[in-house]
């Protein structure tokens, strides 16, 4: 129940999100519009020397892998949404229960349903023996460069932004060249004044309202991200442990904000229903810990 009241949530708050996205652009339109003639605001000439600088800069600096690294991550930073805090809390608090109801094996299933690669992991590392320090030193490694790969795609993002301008000054340069070279045809100084002052204009906008954002998404995103992989070590780990659900969650709870820390994930009416038991009675323990199933690494 829990669990879908936060997707209904989630689900508005995307919703008005997009909402306000799109209402900030239609007054950011409407700051030309207010001024004539939107036709004065649109010059390819000067759209090529921007987008065309950028891009072959871009291209000059970086492995055209990087750049499709960035397109990937920032498309999937938009259409994936991240879970919350409190569900990746509640899940480990179930793994917790069902481990201590039912067997440590019991476990692999939900390592198969995981949709987060790092739980998935860390359920694989558990059901397969590792030991719990052994479990946190593994998942801390991936989170490490993890964040090392996300800090260079950010990288990247901000590079272009500084970029952006630089080549809108020179399209601003290109056009006054070409309009001292016409400064006795007033014709030629109306096509080429646009493109001297619209190039700064594309080069302040690409990096303002495009690259410095996107930097900042990703950033945002990566932050969310480990604090979910920390969430999921320290669970994991105490899980590998133990350690009874009910100071896990207490535990884990310490994530979270105080204002979203009330109330209990584990409920014995919940345990009942979800795993269809009539009591609490913890599984002993298997023989041969460390041996449950053959190692895959």
């Amino acid at each position: 129940m829990n669990r879908k009241r936060n997707q209904y949530v989630d689900l508005i708050l995307t919703h008005r999100n997009l909402t306000g996205f799109a209402i900030c652009v239609m007054l950011f339109l409407f700051g030309f519009l207010l001024n004539g003639n939107t036709a004065l605001f649109f010059n390819l000439s000067g759209l090529a020397i921007v987008v065309g600088g950028t891009f072959g800069a871009a291209l000059v600096s970086f492995r055209l892998e990087k750049i499709v690294m960035v397109y990937k991550v920032l498309s999937g930073s938009y259409r994936r949404p991240l879970k919350k805090e409190s569900e990746i809390i509640e899940i480990l608090v179930d793994l917790a229960v069902k481990r201590k109801l039912k067997g440590l094996l019991s476990l692999e299933e939900d390592e198969q349903q995981a949709s987060m690669l790092l739980l998935r992991r860390a359920l694989g590392y558990l059901v397969d023996g590792y030991p719990a320090e052994q479990i946190r030193d593994l998942l801390n490694t991936e989170i490490n460069f993890f964040k090392l790969r996300r800090d260079d795609i950010e990288r990247v993002l901000r590079i272009l932004a500084e970029i952006c301008p630089s080549f809108g000054v020179i399209g601003s340069i290109v056009g006054l060249i070409a309009m001292l070279g016409g400064i006795d045809d007033p014709s030629v100084i109306l096509k080429t004044v646009t493109v001297a002052l619209t190039s700064t204009l594309y080069g302040a906008v690409l990096a303002n309202f495009f690259f410095l954002p996107f930097a900042a998404n990703i950033q945002e995103r990566t932050n969310h991200e480990l604090v979910l992989g920390k969430i999921i070590i320290e669970g994991v780990v105490a899980i590998s442990c133990e350690q009874h659900p009910r100071i896990l969650e207490q535990k884990l709870k310490s994530f979270l904000t105080p204002s979203s820390r009330q109330g209990r994930l584990v409920s014995l009416e919940r345990i009942r229903k979800q795993f269809k038991l009539e009591n609490e009675k913890p599984a002993p323990k298997p023989k041969n810990y460390g041996t449950l199933r053959k190692r895959r690494f």
